[in-house]
């Protein structure tokens, strides 16, 4: 969390570049390490029990971490627009 990268980081940038060769499909990467902490903190200002919030971290984390996606995909393409505008 002090903004070094760790094995596991570097590990990921590496396979990243190698599928980066193999591919024309967009690679993104998406630090996700504070995603379920923040679910966490949303089921339990919902009042979601222990035993609730043990039985769906994981998928709100998963969504979580997919609505971020697509939030920064979708302020990328407003920024391109705004950009190639005359």
């Amino acid at each position: 969390m002090d903004g070094s990268e760790g094995a596991r980081a570097q590990s990921t940038r590496a396979f990243a570049r190698n599928l980066a060769q193999r591919t024309d499909a967009p690679i993104a990467l998406w630090d996700e390490r504070l995603s379920t902490a923040a679910v966490e903190r949303e089921l339990i200002a919902a009042d979601a029990s222990r035993k609730r919030r043990a039985a769906v971290i994981d998928q709100h984390a998963a969504a979580y971490i997919l609505q971020g996606a697509l939030d920064r995909l979708a302020r990328m393409a407003r920024h391109d627009g705004a950009s190639g505008a005359a």
